[in-house]
Parts: structure tokens; sequence; C-alpha cells
């Protein structure tokens, strides 16, 4: 994983007009072709940020859904943010999770089970803080995006 003092430009760079154009439409494929290299263990991002594949029901079809993200580590639980490299929706996985709370993850090959929650209002602020301190500026997504970004604590069960 990228090492903290080099997270800050790298974040930079994620936060630029060009990779929020670009991301949604190269990321994916990344993804897709390290999931094929690497049998699915480790998302292209883990190299970078600490990183999850959610598995979801889709809120909507009911069917199974899956999704590489970044995540902030907070003790046991792990935070997600969706930012949907600020784009003006929200990504289909914050309505998976919203009507379908129940769901399992991947970390690093390890399958664990866990609970959804959106992050309550009261808690955002001091929530924001620690999803900063794992990637520097992240919070401006939220300013790109003109939205608030829905933040989920996923607790294991």
């Amino acid at each position: 994983m990228l090492p903290r003092f080099l997270r800050p430009p790298v974040a930079w760079v994620s936060r630029t007009r060009v990779f929020r154009r670009m991301g949604p439409r190269v990321m994916p494929r990344l993804e897709r072709a390290t999931r094929f290299l690497n049998r699915g263990r480790t998302p292209i991002s883990g190299a970078i940020v600490p990183s999850l594949v959610l598995h979801s029901i889709g809120a909507r079809s009911g069917e199974p859904r899956r999704t590489e993200l970044m995540y902030c580590p907070d003790g046991e639980d792990m935070l997600i943010t969706g930012s949907n490299f600020a784009g003006d929706r929200h990504p289909g996985w914050t309505a998976n999770l919203a009507a379908h709370p129940e769901a399992f993850v991947e970390v690093r090959g390890r399958r664990i089970d866990v609970r959804a929650t959106r992050v309550p209002p009261e808690e955002r602020e001091a929530t924001w803080a620690l999803l900063e301190r794992n990637w520097p500026g992240y919070r401006k997504y939220e300013v790109a995006a003109g939205r608030e970004l829905r933040i989920f604590r996923l607790t294991p069960r």
C-alpha cells in the first residue's frame, strides 16, 4: 500500500478534473483487468489505499452486485463514502446498502459479513476528519459534486 507521506500528492491528482472525468471510464476497466490477473484477490486501488470489494444486493433488481471501493478503517469497522468520482449522482451501491444493509466485503481475500448503517448527521464532521486523515482532501469531492456524499459504516457481524 502507498506510504502515508505519498497520499497527499496522489490524492491531489485524484481530485483533478481530468481524473474525475476519466476515472469512471478507466478505473473499472483497470479493476476488471487486475481482478483477472490476480484472481480477484486485491483491487488495483489496494496498492494505493485500503480497499475492499463490496458484495451487496441490487436495490431494484435483487441481483448480486460487486463494487471495488476505498475504505477507511475505524477500529473493526470500515467507513465507505459514495463519492462517485465527484459526480452529480450517488453511486448505485449506496442505494443497494440502504435497501439491503446486510452485505459482505472481501479485504485482502478474506470474507467479512457486515451490516451497513448510514453515518448520522451528528457524526459526519468527526467522520470526515477521520476520512481525511486516511485520504487528504477527500471532502473536496463533496464540494466538487455539489451534493452531500453518503457515508456508510460497515460493522462486522
